[in-house]
């Protein structure tokens, strides 16, 4: 398999997490969204979306959008599964991944926060308030979720699984822009206890190959 990436990518981080929760190998291919090579006619000619991540399959079918790219990693190579087996379990964490993925990510991506900046003409501080702000509330909102759960070692239960995948993103990017983490701790208790994890650690930035922490 081929992942088209970004280090610094939310989604991309999401995907990584995943193939090395699974053990799958991949070749990391780079695409510097900060740069704007993701806008180049050669990526366009790979990608649709001119997104990151996109997943190239052994067999050349090309899969983009981190979510659908996840399932379809857990679908057909089902070790270490990534949901439940069970239809109310499955429902419960998708939940809380699309908590991240598709109320605090969109708010806060690379693309928001150049438009912020560029169109509106928004500065520095306002940007990383605007960052901080949203995210800290979307973060309490997945507390709320978490807190009506029973108690778990990771966000569901004593096995990583999507919503992890989309939790440990999240939380790196929001560290970069200084959001705070009180009173948050079931949230925090399940990123540390991920992060204790080697498949998590070999997924981060600072481990990628294209990295420029």
């Amino acid at each position: 398999m081929k992942l088209y990436n970004y280090f610094r990518s939310s989604a991309s981080f999401r995907v990584r997490i995943a193939l090395q929760l699974k053990s799958l190998p991949y070749d990391y291919l780079p695409v510097h969204i900060a740069r704007g090579d993701h806008r180049k006619e050669s990526y366009a000619a790979v990608s649709a979306d001119m997104l990151v991540p996109m997943l190239e399959t052994d067999e050349g079918e090309r899969l983009s959008q981190s979510m659908a790219i996840i399932e379809y990693i857990d679908e057909t190579h089902p070790a270490v599964p990534l949901l439940p087996a069970d239809a109310l379990g499955r429902a419960r964490v998708r939940a809380l991944a699309q908590s991240i993925a598709c109320e605090i990510h969109p708010l806060n991506n690379l693309r928001v926060l150049k438009y912020l900046v560029r169109e509106l003409r928004v500065d520095e501080e306002a940007k990383n308030t605007w960052y901080q702000h949203w995210c800290r509330e979307g973060l309490e909102a997945f507390e709320r979720q978490l807190s009506q759960l029973p108690p778990s070692t990771y966000c569901y239960g004593e096995m990583p699984t999507l919503a992890d995948c989309c939790l440990v993103p999240q939380i790196f990017n929001a560290q970069r822009f200084k959001v705070n983490f009180d009173g948050l701790p079931r949230t925090m208790a399940a990123y540390q206890a991920c992060m204790a994890l080697e498949a998590f650690q070999k997924a981060q930035p600072a481990a990628c190959p294209d990295n420029e922490l």
